[in-house]
């Protein structure tokens, strides 16, 4: 790793990398294995920085506003607060961990080849996938889903499989965190070049000899550095070299708008030269919608993310977490905390900043007690409802304008209905009474939930609110967002993207619906992938030649 700042100011690579994260990484390696490489990452390193590293600290990277976080806070247009990562390694520095693959179904309906999937989950695997320990409170969340008919029990397994399962984690027994920067050392470190605080500003296109109608070239690209000084990166000579764009579901569609590529009457309201008229690039965003409930436990719970999931047969995923870190007067609470965004108190446009100071005042004032407890979350499959992606500005160093559109098609909320009638049999399970006061009802814990000034404490004793307005009013992200750059709409199914030679998407924003239960995974392993799959390519064409 170097700073972009050490970078001359004219390069060359046979491949140019846009983000180090999830995808980007394991991609990067592979390449490296017989190519120039040149990974350009806009955050920082997770090395040394124990708020990525440690389990314990959870929530600590996602509420830090700076600038130098190694999250990027953004709110989409329909008011839930989210986040996007700032660092290499990417979501994998900062999500809550768990490990799981996507379905055969998923991989099918892909049409990626099954071998090298395996293969290239097996690889991403023995780096980065453990075992996650199985202590009192997230038993009593396993039990409980089998209790209530989330059949059969699946026991510890990275596959997607109906029922109730124990996946992985990339939290080691340590509690120490293992991210896609990780699977570097895969890399060969003679043709690698990895730089950090490298801004990628645009892609720069050329037009090949034959006249106007021959499609753009993408040839090179244009970044900053910390200090603010311009670099150039450009591929060398050779048909086979290219650019890959992995900068996530809210920057690979921004940068290829920035670069020219979009719909043609939005570039031109920003001043951007038209490249390519492509209208798909930033459609099908989707942001897979979470609710939860706070169940407050009469007796001591561990500090625990997700370790089960209810895999349910009407497409809604039942996960938990459990426990809060105390620092002299600060509350983590894992997931579930004002501080980091995730905040049911309000409905979403109403999560205004001064809401969430007087929320955090609130939580800083409670006695350790009211923090024991955990919470036991649904997310629905797909979803089905998408929204679109707009530019801000031309400022790539500033989030573009989201819209989830959240619950838009009646079938997500139905789903989201579903999972919270499960989530209510499991606090009523006797597997799970152990963590349940049994003077609080359900319907006590609903209203808690959605109307307490810190997600903990009852403000009004009104327990009538409908699940369809729990599920619309306390709306959440679990930051599996994805889309903006389709298979089948704006690249291939090579992930080349269409209109343009020497350029490829490869990350979550191709995706049309979110993998398995929890994504990273598949993010992970789809870089790995397609590494192979271009390296194979390459050389069966020199073969040929």
């Amino acid at each position: 790793m170097q700073d972009a700042t050490s970078a001359p100011i004219i390069s060359f690579y046979d491949y140019i990398i846009i983000g180090g994260g999830t995808a980007g990484c394991p991609l990067a390696a592979t390449l490296s294995k017989n190519h120039r490489v040149l990974v350009l990452e806009r955050g920082g390193s997770p090395y040394g920085n124990p708020n990525i590293t440690n389990l314990s600290a959870f929530g600590v990277a996602l509420s830090d506003p700076s600038p130098s976080s190694p999250a990027q806070r953004f709110i989409s247009e329909d008011g839930v607060i989210n986040s996007r990562a700032r660092v290499l390694g990417g979501g994998s520095c900062l999500n809550a961990g768990f490990y799981t693959r996507a379905s055969p179904r998923y991989v099918s309906e892909a049409e990626w080849d099954e071998k090298l999937v395996d293969e290239s989950y097996k690889w991403v695997e023995r780096v980065v996938a453990f075992q996650p320990p199985m202590r009192q409170w997230q038993s009593a969340v396993r039990d409980g889903l089998l209790e209530v008919g989330v059949l059969p029990y699946n026991g510890f397994t990275y596959d997607h499989i109906h029922g109730t399962k124990v996946g992985g984690t990339i939290f080691d027994h340590n509690g120490h965190r293992h991210t896609a920067a990780d699977l570097l050392e895969y890399a060969n470190t003679n043709t690698i070049t990895l730089l950090l605080h490298a801004t990628v500003h645009r892609i720069l296109f050329t037009k090949s000899k034959g006249g106007l109608s021959s499609k753009p070239i993408a040839h090179g690209v244009l970044y900053k550095d910390a200090r603010g000084t311009e670099h150039r990166a450009y591929l060398n000579h050779g048909t086979k070299n290219e650019i890959i764009v992995s900068a996530g579901a809210l920057g690979s569609p921004q940068l290829l708008m920035l670069s020219g590529i979009g719909a043609a009457h939005h570039l031109k309201q920003h001043n951007i030269s038209v490249v390519l008229h492509q209208p798909f690039v930033g459609q099908g965003m989707s942001d897979n919608p979470m609710n939860s409930v706070y169940v407050p436990s009469p007796s001591p719970v561990e500090v625990s993310l997700i370790s089960v999931v209810g895999i349910t047969s009407f497409g809604s995923y039942i996960e938990a977490a459990s426990g809060a870190t105390f620092t002299g007067s600060q509350r983590d609470f894992g997931m579930f905390s004002p501080e980091i965004g995730q905040f049911s108190k309000l409905p979403p446009k109403q999560r205004t900043p001064e809401a969430i100071a007087k929320a955090i005042e609130r939580m800083e004032s409670l006695d350790q007690e009211a923090f024991r407890g955990g919470f036991i979350l649904e997310k629905i499959l797909g979803p089905i409802s998408t929204g679109h992606l707009e530019l801000r500005n031309t400022d790539p160093n500033e989030n573009p304008l989201v819209t989830f559109n959240y619950f838009q098609d009646p079938r997500d909320l139905e789903r989201c209905i579903q999972g919270m009638n499960t989530i209510e049999k499991i606090i009523d399970s006797k597997a799970f009474s152990p963590f349940k006061y049994t003077n609080m009802s359900v319907s006590m814990l609903l209203n808690m939930t959605a109307n307490s000034p810190v997600n903990l404490l009852p403000k009004h004793t009104n327990t009538s609110m409908s699940l369809e307005q729990f599920c619309r009013d306390t709306v959440m992200t679990i930051w599996h967002y994805h889309g903006g750059c389709q298979v089948g709409r704006v690249v291939d199914s090579d992930y080349k993207v269409a209109g343009v030679h020497a350029l490829r998407v490869i990350d979550g924003s191709t995706f049309n619906h979110s993998p398995g239960t929890n994504p990273q995974a598949t993010v992970m392993m789809l870089g790995r992938y397609m590494g192979v799959k271009i390296l194979r390519e390459r050389f069966a064409d020199d073969e040929t030649t």
